[in-house]
């Protein structure tokens, strides 16, 4: 079955299973490179077939990418995302870190740029930080870093003087996150704002005054369940002054 033209699209429920069947060609003269598959959230590889693990629409990437687009917020780490997170504490030369997940994460002092023993971050209790993780896997503690892998920044790092935290579906991140994402496009024609955005659900916005930063907050929220369409004619109304 290719799931390609059958299956896209569809709602899918955790233990549904499909298989990929790539085309064989053989050659002589061309080397021929094997098609690889790759899982994303919410399938796991069981033999040659996909193995549902989440409810949720079925989506598609070329070449070969598959993963489950679903309405979840409980958020597992995985290593390289980048998230939100809030200080808690201090324990030595490691901060605790808050990034909505069954524990919490460290950070040591040194993962930001410029840090060193002498030179040590201003870092303080209930601060956001925008980082992503080095390390997240079920039998170790999940720890977090400031820094690429070049030792810069790049972004991350103490952020949210002012401006509004709030949480949504890990299905409206990855559509924020997207390269040409129609709810940010719309979003820049509205109000000039400040926008992060952690892959683990969180959100921080800052517009030029608390009226427009909650406005803004509310239509994101808003966005989950609307359709294109619904979306592009409350930013018309908000637009034209009738919210």
């Amino acid at each position: 079955m290719d799931v390609s033209c059958e299956r896209v699209g569809e709602v899918l429920l955790p233990g549904d299973e499909f298989s990929f069947e790539a085309e064989e060609n053989i050659s002589l003269t061309v080397p021929v490179k094997s098609e690889k598959v790759v899982c994303g959230p919410g399938l796991r590889r069981c033999g040659d077939r996909l193995v549902v693990c989440k409810s949720g629409v079925l989506r598609h990437k070329e070449p070969n990418v598959f993963w489950i687009d679903s309405q979840q917020r409980r958020y597992v780490p995985a290593k390289g995302e980048s998230i939100i997170g809030i200080v808690t504490a201090k324990s030595g030369d490691v901060f605790k870190v808050d990034f909505g997940g069954s524990e919490q994460a460290s950070l040591s002092y040194l993962a930001f740029e410029g840090a060193t023993k002498r030179n040590r971050p201003n870092v303080q209790m209930g601060d956001l930080v925008f980082a992503q993780f080095l390390i997240a896997n079920k039998d170790m503690e999940p720890e977090l870093v400031c820094i690429d892998s070049s030792g810069r920044a790049n972004g991350m790092g103490v952020f949210g003087t002012g401006g509004l935290l709030f949480r949504v579906s890990l299905g409206l991140v990855r559509r924020l996150l997207a390269p040409q994402s129609n709810i940010r496009s719309d979003l820049e024609h509205l109000f000039p704002c400040e926008l992060v955005v952690g892959m683990n659900g969180r959100i921080w916005v800052k517009s030029a005054s608390v009226q427009q930063t909650l406005i803004i907050a509310n239509l994101l929220q808003s966005a989950e369940t609307m359709t294109a369409q619904q979306r592009q004619q409350l930013f018309r109304k908000v637009q034209q002054g009738a919210f």
